[in-house]
């Protein structure tokens, strides 16, 4: 019988200083699961348009140990695309997404796979202790979570990241949905399957700096939630349709006032401030629908969601 191959699928940005911790901590705990479980193991380095000398460094360790494959994209597509790329590359029997920056710890995967082992198609890797986090962004995320699983009808784990494990059957799944803009975190939860998880304790980044920025997790944000939800296009109808009630109301308070005790002449001030609010309003309403429109456009184009330029390794 031929033995189960495990694929690590690792998106690389501007990483050099991590890659040497990378790979020192990640072999060996893949070589232990290999002698526990018996399976073989391949990583599928993703360059995605690196600027310093991730990409030499990736080539290094390719040609160093044929159990690493590397595939350089031709520009920085973001995160999402580049786990796309590396899903889509990937030849496992099981896959694990994975970050370079060492916050889940190697050793989880085999946590990972005794899970799979009972015959779950999903293993989620659940972080139980964030703390290496920044104050700013644990508040964001669990703000995000909330505010997404109230909206849309897919409900995303809280405290569950990219780190996963995932059967072929749901990486074959995946890569056939058909949508350009992707965010991941949704589209893992929307294809379901038998799902267990495990949990862990979060580390630190071993080098380097976190490449989202505030401005960047909350575009992010505003991708996960207009990908799966349509609420906020709704409310705006409700939000209409209250305005124009209350109009009708304070219309008709008018028209007995004035047959009660006649004309007044009001001041501007009120008026002016309605309607700096309502042009607010409206402003906002049309930013939302710019939003799914924008989607709309994108996703129109059908251009393919990442440019291989090179693949190394065998």
């Amino acid at each position: 019988m031929s033995r189960t191959l495990l694929s690590l699928v690792v998106p690389f940005y501007n990483e050099e200083d991590a890659i040497p911790a990378f790979f020192a901590e990640v072999v060996p705990a893949l070589e232990a699961i290999d002698k526990v479980d018996e399976l073989d193991f391949e990583i599928v380095c993703v360059n995605d348009g690196s600027k310093d000398r991730t990409l030499a460094l990736l080539v290094e360790a390719a040609d160093a140990d044929a159990r690493v494959r590397v595939i350089d994209l031709s520009r920085n597509f973001g995160k999402e695309a580049a786990l796309s790329a590396g899903l889509t590359e990937s030849r496992g029997d099981i896959v694990v997404p994975f970050d370079a920056d060492l916050q889940d710890p190697p050793e989880v995967i085999a946590q990972l796979v005794s899970k799979w082992r009972e015959g779950f198609d999903v293993v989620l890797a659940k972080r139980s202790d964030r703390s290496s986090d920044t104050y700013l962004k644990r508040q964001s995320a669990v703000s995000f979570y909330r505010l997404h699983n109230k909206l849309a009808d897919v409900k995303i784990p809280e405290n569950v990241g990219d780190f996963r494990l995932m059967t072929r059957e749901v990486v074959d799944t995946l890569n056939a949905l058909p949508e350009s803009r992707r965010f991941m975190k949704g589209l893992f939860a929307w294809v379901g399957f038998r799902t267990a998880e495990v949990t862990y304790v979060r580390n630190s980044r071993v080098a380097g700096e976190t490449k989202f920025s505030g401005w960047k997790l909350w575009n992010f944000a505003l991708e996960g939630i207009t990908s799966f939800s349509t609420v906020p296009l709704r409310m705006w109808t409700y939000f209409g349709l209250l305005v124009a009630v209350t109009a009708f109301l304070y219309a008709a308070y008018l028209v007995i006032r004035t047959l009660v005790r006649g004309i007044d002449v009001p001041g501007y001030a009120s008026i002016f401030v309605s309607l700096l609010f309502f042009s607010g309003v409206q402003m906002i309403g049309i930013g939302v629908i710019g939003e799914y429109i924008g989607r709309i456009y994108h996703e129109s184009k059908r251009r393919p969601l990442y440019v291989i330029r090179r693949r190394y390794g065998k």
